[in-house]
Parts: structure tokens; sequence; C-alpha cells
């Protein structure tokens, strides 16, 4: 590893010249302190090797939240051209297919939820399943689980696990198409069959939150947020059955590579070109973890209604669904013409911008909501797309690590962590003390820094913070 050049070019904006093998410049979104610590963390070498894939266009993109991932920063964007011979790359999606965020909104207030928080938090608690290992809430027979590799989240839905509008709120309606069941191995099918509606464990989690600060009146309106209002986080992913897929793919095109005279920096950028029967069966199979993350959001998200509605008897309505984890084949202009572009996000969020042909008719003036949780004990955002925003409509997706889970746990007591939580309002129900401690928020960045750099840079708008009354975690 060589020292990585970094030139300013622009408000909260860094540049890395093309260098050797680079086919593209590198293009970091973010202010001087977030930078990645170059003497223990690698994501700004990772952003130069991904440059050098076959068929990238524009530049290798990291959000503010950029830190070390696998093959890809985690934080990382990069798109390429099928047409020009452009790569399809599991490791610019990463282990945890469409790992993302829901978010729902109560009709009640922190005042009227304040004497039932603790009532509540004990019933979501019981409740969902988190941590390692099996176990849901909705249990499927195999049959069943096709349906959910197909349909996504309409299939939970259309049997009762949630409403029609739910659909309307979600990137892509809750159902990524070109999804096939019969590309997911059978050990993917295994590992998924126990898990639809379940946290699992790391940095996911259900937390209660209360709207803090609104920015922008008019697109909170359109998003049913106002100041005071109780929401829902949610934030999880396609659990054991997407890590398998990632598993399974990264073997193939590590075995393919050669065929197809593909030479990379790295061999966790392990790729094939997108058109190839490797590529489309990756696709494909992504698509069906995708699909099942969105199912298994879409329970978690009916079980907390259903809690809300016992405790609190208020409705609870989805102010939107977005993942974080995904490659999307997507039409944008580079150059001065349109492109058919494979667009990788890993753990980086589409921030589509107002009036965009994807975007429900609600949400249409103000453009996608874009949720960004922040880490434990601390606060989360919403933010907008906006237009001209850059890095293919993209931005950051969370807080980003600056430790490791070992080093957390090395340093944090998660008894005592859980003890100064609670001491500042936050009621906590954590499934272990390392666990807690692993997902420190001084394991973190700062959150609200991380969003001024992405509204600084152009990437989105602050739209409102919210922060934790009370959080599940695995």
């Amino acid at each position: 590893m060589v020292d990585v050049e970094l030139v300013p070019d622009g408000a909260f904006r860094f540049r890395i010249p093309r260098g050797e093998g680079m086919r593209v410049p590198g293009v970091v979104f973010a202010s001087a302190e977030l930078l990645p610590d170059v003497a223990g963390d690698q994501a700004l070498q990772q952003v130069v090797n991904v440059a050098a894939l076959p068929g990238i266009v524009g530049a290798s993109y990291a959000m503010p939240d950029v830190h070390w991932g696998y093959g890809f920063p985690i934080g990382g964007v990069a798109a390429t051209e099928p047409d020009a011979g452009g790569v399809i790359s599991p490791g610019g999606v990463g282990f945890d297919i469409s790992c993302g965020v829901r978010l729902l909104a109560a009709h009640c207030d922190a005042e009227a939820l304040g004497p039932r928080l603790r009532q509540l938090m004990d019933l979501l608690s019981a409740r969902v399943p988190r941590g390692p290992g099996r176990g849901g809430i909705w249990s499927l027979r195999r049959a069943e689980l096709g349906g959910v590799l197909t349909d996504g989240a309409r299939y939970p839905v259309e049997r009762g696990h949630g409403v029609a509008r739910d659909l309307v709120r979600c990137e892509d309606r809750g159902v990524l198409a070109g999804a096939a069941a019969d590309e997911v191995s059978d050990r993917a099918v295994d590992r998924g069959l126990g898990q639809v509606g379940s946290l699992g464990s790391g940095n996911h989690f259900m937390e209660v939150q209360s709207v803090q600060q609104v920015y922008d009146e008019r697109a909170a309106q359109v998003m049913g947020l106002g100041e005071g209002q109780i929401c829902v986080m949610i934030h999880c992913g396609s659990r054991g059955l997407g890590h398998q897929i990632c598993t399974d793919h990264v073997r193939t095109m590590d075995r393919a590579m050669d065929r197809y005279g593909i030479r990379v920096p790295d061999r966790q950028l392990a790729c094939v070109p997108v058109d190839s029967a490797e590529g489309r069966s990756y696709l494909a199979a992504m698509a069906a973890a995708a699909n099942y993350a969105r199912a298994n959001r879409q329970v978690l998200g009916d079980t907390a209604r259903r809690a809300f509605d016992e405790v609190m008897g208020c409705p609870v309505d989805l102010v939107y669904d977005i993942s974080h984890n995904m490659a999307k084949m997507e039409t944008h202009t580079a150059d001065g013409r349109e492109r058919r572009l494979c667009v990788h996000r890993k753990g980086a969020t589409r921030a589509l911008p107002a009036r965009h042909p994807e975007l429900p008719d609600d949400l249409a003036p103000v453009g996608q909501p874009v949720l960004i949780p922040g880490t434990m004990g601390t606060a989360s955002y919403v933010l907008a797309g906006v237009a001209g925003g850059g890095a293919w409509h993209s931005t950051c997706h969370g807080a980003g690590r600056v430790r490791s889970r070992h080093r957390a746990a090395r340093e944090v007591d998660g008894r005592r962590l859980r003890a100064d939580l609670e001491a500042a309002g936050v009621m906590v129900r954590g499934s272990s003390a390392r666990g807690l401690a692993e997902e420190a928020p001084l394991a973190y960045k700062d959150i609200d820094a991380v969003v001024r750099a992405s509204e600084g840079a152009g990437l989105c708008r602050r739209v409102a913070r919210l922060v934790p009354l009370g959080v599940l975690k695995g």
C-alpha cells in the first residue's frame, strides 16, 4: 500500500488524482476530520482500487461515513457501463444485501408515550427476535420462502403483515424486479427459512424515537413528520440468506475472472461483466436477497405497528423504506449522454431528487426520504434527495465506524454503557453486554458532522433530526 494523494476540490470534497491502474479519479465527500485514519483504515486505498474496475464511469466515490470494508469501502459508490465491458462486483454490494432502514411515524407524541414507554419497549423486546442465529416472527415453508424471494414486501402484505399503502412508500414499491429464486443456493435458503422478521446482530436495531427538530417544514409534512412526533426506525437486512448469496457468488466470480481476462488490484473485488452469465446470475440472486430483506423489514414494521396499537391505540404509518447495500441498473447522464449503468452503493443511500419518475406521487414534490441512523444514544436524520446531487444520486448511510468491534469491546463496559444510556433517558433492551459495547457511540463518527458534510457537499438536504427514547439491539 502507498500513500493516497488527496487534493481539496471544493466544499466537503477531496479528489484522488488518477494514478497507475486507475481508470477514473477518486472523489471523497468529507470534511478533514471525517477522513479515515490512513494509519489504521485502508478505505482510501480501497477507493483507489475500485477506480481500476473495468468499465467504471465518472469516479470512484466515497461518502462522508466511509470506512474500511470488504473490497469496496463501506460508503463506496461506483457505476460501471455494461455496454463498455462494465463489471459487477459483490464486494460493491456487501454481504448484507439490501441492508436498509425503515421509518414509521406514529400518531402520538413524546408526552403521550412517556408513561407507557417502558410497557412498549418490554412488548417489543418480547416479540422481536434478535441476535445471531435462527428465530423469526414469521415461520415459512420452503415454497413460501420462494414467494418472498420473488415478491418482496408484497408477499407479507398480501398475507396480512401490513397494508397496501406500505408498498407505495417502499423503494421499488417493495419488490425488486428480476429476482430468481432458483439462483439462490440450497444453503442460502436453509439459512433464510427461520429468519423472516428478525433483527440479527451487530449494528442492527429497532429504535423508538422522537422528532426533535424539523428543518424543512414542507417536506416533513409531506412525509408525515412533525416536531415531537414518535417514530420507529428499523435497521436490518437479508440476514444469513444474503450473506450466503454473497459468499457463493464471490467464489464463482473469483474463479471466472481469468476467463474474462479481468485483473483487479484486490481479490476481494472479484467481478465479472454485468452482461455475462455469472453477472446475470448474481443480479438475479441479489434481487432475491433484496426482496427477502424488504419482506423482513415489512414483518418487523408490522410487528411494531401492532405493538403501538396495543399500548397506545394509535395508527402508525410508513414514512419510507430504503436500502443502502445494492447494485441497480439505472440510466444516468455521463459525459453528455444517457447511459445504462450498474450503480453499486455499498453503505450508501440512493437519494432521488424531487420530480424523479420513480418517486410516488405524494413524495414527488419534495424528493425521496433518505433515512440515516446514528449510533446508540445519538441522533438519526431524515434527509431528502436534491437536484444535481452527485455520485449518481447517492449520499451517506449512517455514522461510519472509527473503531472495530473488537476494539470497542475492549474499551467499553457494556453494562456501564447501558446504565449511562438509561440515565440519559434512553431505554435499552440488548441481547448481550458485549453486543452493546461493540456498538458504543465512541466506535462511530459524529453523525451530525457526517450529515453536515453530506449536505454541504450537495448530496442531500436535511428534513428532520430524531432522537432515541428506547432501543432494541441484537
